[in-house]
C-alpha cells in the first residue's frame, strides 16, 4: 500500500501565547522588548567605552598640539579622535531614540 498523507499537517502550528501567569507583567514586557532588540545594552556600553577612549585620545593629542610638539602628526590623530567621539555620540543617540520609540 503506498504511503498516504497523514491526517495531521506536517507543518507545525503556531500558537499565540498570552502572558504566563507566574511572571510579573513588567518583567514580561521587559523580556519581550529584549527579544525584539537583543544586545541593545551591550551596544550602548560599547559606544560609551569607545567614546571614552576617543575622549582620552583627543585630550592627549590636544595637549601635544598645545605644546607644539610634532604638530604635523598630532593634528590628524586629534581630528580622528574627535571623529570617533562624534560617531559614538551619534550611534548612542540613535539607540536612545530607538529605545524611546519601542517603549511608546
Amino acid at each position: 500500500m503506498p504511503d498516504s498523507p497523514s491526517p495531521k499537517s506536517s507543518s507545525p502550528k503556531r500558537t499565540t501565547r498570552s502572558q504566563p501567569s507566574n511572571l510579573d507583567p513588567e518583567k514580561y514586557a521587559q523580556l519581550k522588548a529584549e527579544l525584539q532588540t537583543p544586545y541593545r545594552g551591550l551596544r550602548q556600553f560599547i559606544y560609551v567605552g569607545c567614546g571614552a577612549s576617543g575622549f582620552i585620545g583627543a585630550f592627549i593629542f590636544l595637549t601635544q598640539l598645545l605644546a607644539g610638539r610634532d604638530v604635523a602628526a598630532a593634528f590628524p590623530n586629534f581630528a580622528l579622535q574627535v571623529g570617533i567621539i562624534a560617531l559614538m555620540v551619534w550611534l548612542y543617540r540613535l539607540e536612545q531614540r530607538a529605545t524611546r520609540k519601542s517603549k511608546s
